[in-house]
């Protein structure tokens, strides 16, 4: 369940690509025409940028260029100046093959009228030598694009895009535009990265940044030596970086969150996160008044309980299931949360204002908490980053009982435990916002002791002939799967729950027909959740095309959430995600002979991944359980090999076929 957040996530590689250079595709959006005063201006260059000559592409990289495209400048220049920054970008490149007038016949990028003003300062097309301006007749179409608008997602972000015309195979395409960015919060700080080397060629990439020299900045090197050209005129100080045709980096796949595949190099204002902290830290004040109604409930709440868990545990439940969650992300509603009394009124509220309220709750129910920080998918990489406000995109809360620490993220709806069993978000770090000693801190996660989702299937073969086989599954969810199977069962009908469950088992026993609606049972406050499905198959069908002759036991243990990444030239980590542990049982009944498991059937236990496999049978009955779990969060790149090999016996060990037709009698 993705959930957006208030503070924009820092500038990556594909994001800055995509930004200067973008093919309009049309995507399922909510879109909207642009506002009155959100126009992109066309006016001449500062005379405080420094312009380049364009830089020549090395040839030993031309069989790397993709989509028919050869990059020549990535130019990005920053100054500070009052109440903000200006910022100038050129991006210029070269249309070496008909593909490449599909993508670099038109430019788009995107921007927040909220703090951006946009001016184009010219748009070149270069043939031949000769330069052909197109900035006078270049028509700016500028929307809105709402792309999680269904989810309840709103940023006000525009997008601006224009066509080039008479754009031909062989011409350079050379633009520049600068954006005067004025920080709704914030105004004095910088942060900046930049990767030195794409994965795809590019001539050369600059960047330059001009601060006040009183105010020296803070550089972080990621898998590069590159130090910056340094001068200073007294008042002001310019870095400069340049990197001139580097190799082409090869993108990989299922990266952990802390690892950057680019080169790259971060720039921030201040080393310090109590800078970021105190930035914040007026608009998130927890003495703020409670609307009368809701007070009422909370003090509700503290007559019936005397525990500082069981009141949080209330309080907690009160906001994230009575506040339903909307993102209004547009100007203030960036960075500021509204009042918990516009909050309470309105009915609804984001990340900001849940964990604001909530927060406040607590705070009048006696129990230390407080608003924190946090990033919902790079949340691991906050531990190495420079400090930057432009980290975080969701925020949670801290609430610390008798020296105990809860992380809640008052986002989540029907959230199941208590405060033994509660399970905490699994974001890696959070920055509490506190006045002193600000800090960032790991979010702990909770040890799987046992099995979060428990499939227990149980075959009935039929006693006499032409009778059906029955089925019986019960699902069993336990902490983070229950909570997500809980919200499941509220956000989709029953019975298209219950359909995907009959698609699956048809595409394994064909012609497999459900026996009623699906029976739940929900124990909260221990977080259990357990799903019981009833289905037969008909004796013609389970002989139709030998099925019981070759009849497949499957486990569903979550093998197909292990990553299986590409070994070539492979050499970062893999990420596993979440920490998985299930079980999926195999009971099959009333059989007429005595069946056994494979002989070798060999568990696999490797430092990052578990499975085994148990049988067990009588002279009727057969059983096998099979559990996954993975040890640990990554596997090194040294490691992947053997992974890969691990995985492959795991796939081969994770389903069995039989002949159930067999009798033992028959055969004697």
């Amino acid at each position: 369940m993705g959930r957006a957040g208030h503070f924009q996530a820092a500038t990556t590689v594909v994001a800055r690509l995509l930004a200067r250079l973008t093919v309009l595709i049309v995507i399922c959006t909510v879109c909207w025409p642009a506002m009155a005063g959100t126009n992109v201006h066309k006016g001449s260059l500062g005379n405080w940028i420094e312009q380049v000559a364009l830089p020549m592409a090395d040839p030993q990289f031309d069989s790397q260029i993709k989509n028919g495209i050869s990059n020549l400048l990535s130019d990005f220049q920053i100054r500070k100046r009052p109440g903000g920054l200006e910022i100038f970008d050129r991006y210029a490149y070269k249309i070496v093959d008909r593909t490449g007038l599909e993508r670099g016949a038109a430019i788009s990028f995107e921007f927040d009228p909220a703090t951006s003003e946009v001016t184009v300062n010219w748009i070149d097309i270069i043939r031949d030598g000769v330069v052909i301006k197109h900035l006078s007749d270049a028509e700016f179409d500028v929307f809105r694009r709402e792309r999680d608008a269904e989810k309840g997602l709103f940023d006000g972000w525009l997008t601006a895009y224009v066509n080039i015309n008479d754009v031909r195979v062989g011409d350079i395409v050379d633009y520049g535009k600068t954006t005067v960015r004025t920080p709704i919060i914030g105004t004095d700080l910088l942060f900046h990265s930049f990767a030195v080397a794409w994965d795809e060629p590019i001539a050369l990439i600059r960047e330059r940044v001009t601060w006040p020299t009183v105010q020296p900045l803070n550089f972080r090197q990621v898998r590069t030596d590159m130090r910056p050209g340094v001068e200073s005129t007294g008042e002001t100080t310019t870095y400069l970086w340049q990197s001139a045709n580097p190799t082409p980096v090869k993108s990989q796949e299922y990266l952990p969150p802390d690892f950057r595949t680019y080169p790259s190099i971060e720039i921030s204002s201040t080393s310090k996160w109590q800078d970021i902290v105190d930035t914040v830290l007026p608009y998130y004040r927890l003495d703020q008044e409670l609307p009368a109604e809701f007070a009422s409930k909370l003090d509700a709440i503290a007559a019936k309980y005397n525990a500082p868990e069981d009141r949080m545990i209330e309080a907690m439940r009160l906001v994230q299931d009575n506040i339903r969650y909307v993102s209004l992300s547009m100007g203030r509603g960036s960075y500021i949360p509204r009042s918990p009394t516009t909050v309470v009124a309105s009915g609804f509220g984001d990340c900001k204002d849940k964990a604001l309220l909530l927060a406040s709750s607590l705070r009048r129910l006696g129990i230390q908490a407080d608003v924190a920080l946090t990033d919902l998918d790079e949340g691991l990489a906050l531990a190495t980053i420079l400090p930057t406000i432009r980290a975080f995109d969701h925020i949670i809360v801290k609430v610390v009982i008798d020296s105990q620490t809860f992380w809640i993220d008052a986002t989540n709806y029907l959230q199941g435990g208590r405060a033994d069993n509660l399970v905490p978000p699994d974001y890696g770090f959070a920055l509490p916002i506190v006045a002193d000693n600000a800090a960032m801190e790991k979010i702990d996660r909770n040890e799987l002791y046992q099995p979060t989702t428990f499939v227990n299937e149980v075959f009935d073969f039929p006693k006499r002939k032409g009778e059906p086989l029955k089925l019986t599954v019960t699902t069993t969810y336990w902490g983070a799967d229950a909570d997500s199977m809980r919200y499941k069962l509220v956000s989709q009908s029953a019975a298209k729950i219950a359909d995907d469950y009959l698609k699956y088992y048809n595409r394994q026993y064909p012609g497999m027909k459900s026996l009623g609606p699906l029976v739940t049972n929900d124990s909260r406050d221990k977080n259990l959740v357990s799903v019981t499905e009833s289905y037969d198959l008909s004796a013609d069908d389970l002989d139709a095309d030998n099925l019981a002759k070759e009849f497949a036991l499957k486990s569903d243990v979550g093998i197909r959430y292990l990553p299986e990444p590409d070994l070539l030239e492979r050499s970062a980590p893999i990420w596993l995600g979440s920490p998985i542990f299930r079980r999926h049982r195999c009971t099959v009944r009333n059989l007429k002979a005595h069946f056994v498991g494979p002989e070798d059937n060999d568990d696999v236990i490797t430092p990052y991944v578990a499975f085994k496999a148990r049988w067990t049978s009588t002279s009727t009955e057969f059983q096998v359980d099979w559990f996954l779990k993975t040890i640990n969060g990554q596997v090194p790149a040294k490691s992947i090999g053997p992974y890969l090999k691990s995985l492959r016996k795991i796939n081969d060990n994770s389903a069995w076929n039989y002949n159930f037709a067999y009798s033992d009698a028959e055969a004697n």
